[in-house]
């Protein structure tokens, strides 16, 4: 399939999508991405709704000028359109097109300017919005934005890859937030349980990189997580009581699993055994080498 159509065509719905948020025409009929850029939109319209007042940092500020303005003369935005090979034909056809619809090159260059606004934003809300509540814990009035600038880097991500790291950086997050909660049976077993999900979801989405790519390098990466967040999980045990201490152990064990399926695949891309056809909740599930048997 072309790539770079349906590409188009997300930009094209996604720039819709936030005419309808602003007050404009709505389409009746949905795009089986709406779901997708969903995310997106809510979070133009929150940080409209829910302007922190942020200091932007002034470096930054010209960073991200100097990128849009570079964005928008690769893509050749504000560029005037090429003059007819046929002056008279343009003419002979003017008023038919002039009563059309927008023309496929403005809705291209609409297109366009919806990436560029979904770029600042993606930006904004990593920078400014992330900035205001990269602090929040479950409760605080900025969570929320927390949350959905997360699911916004998610949906800006490029490859599987780039989703299963950022899985897990939340899950380092979910770690952070648990460690301020403490004193929240409730809150902390419930952040506990969102940090094993984005665990998992990281684990799943690196594991079968791997084993599409035949490469270890997704696997490096997953153990170093885990060396790193099982240091900062034991962590929670000093001093909690007999409820924190047996959740804290089962998020220990996940991250033990973890490593055992990282090394289990390892070992199967060294001995060149094929492909894994089962799966579960950390993802592809390799047979032994014959040597280990």
């Amino acid at each position: 399939m072309d790539n770079a159509f349906f590409s188009r065509r997300r930009a094209e719905r996604f720039a819709q999508l936030l005419d309808e948020a602003n007050g404009a025409r709505r389409h009746h009929v949905r795009s089986r991405v709406d779901d997708e850029l969903a995310p997106l939109v809510a979070v133009g319209q929150r940080l409209v709704a829910e302007r922190p007042k942020v200091d932007v940092d002034p470096e930054f500020r010209t960073g991200l000028r100097a990128m849009l303005l570079a964005t928008a003369e690769r893509e050749g935005l504000g560029t005037p359109a090429t003059a007819a090979a046929d002056p008279a034909r343009e003419r002979a056809t003017a008023g038919a097109r002039n009563s059309l619809l927008p023309s496929v090159t403005a809705r291209r260059a609409r297109a366009r300017g919806a990436i560029l606004v979904g770029v600042a934003a993606g930006a904004i809300a990593v920078s400014g919005i992330s900035a205001a509540s990269e602090n929040a814990v479950p409760g605080d009035a900025l969570y929320g934005m927390k949350r959905g600038t997360e699911r916004a880097q998610l949906a800006l991500a490029s490859s599987d890859v780039s989703r299963g790291q950022l899985f897990l950086d939340f899950a380092r997050t979910r770690l952070g937030e648990a460690a301020e909660l403490r004193g929240d049976h409730v809150g902390f077993s419930t952040v506990l349980d969102d940090m094993d999900a984005d665990t998992r979801q990281g684990v799943r989405l690196l594991t079968a990189a791997a084993v599409q790519r035949a490469d270890a390098a997704s696997l490096d990466t997953v153990n170093t997580f885990v060396t790193e967040q099982r240091r900062a999980v034991s962590d929670l045990l000093d001093g909690a009581n007999r409820t924190n201490r047996g959740r804290t152990r089962e998020s220990l064990e996940l991250l033990d699993s973890v490593r055992e399926r990282s090394d289990a695949l390892r070992a199967a891309l060294g001995c060149g055994i094929p492909a894994p056809v089962a799966s579960d909740s950390l993802g592809p599930a390799p047979d032994v080498c014959p040597a280990d048997r």
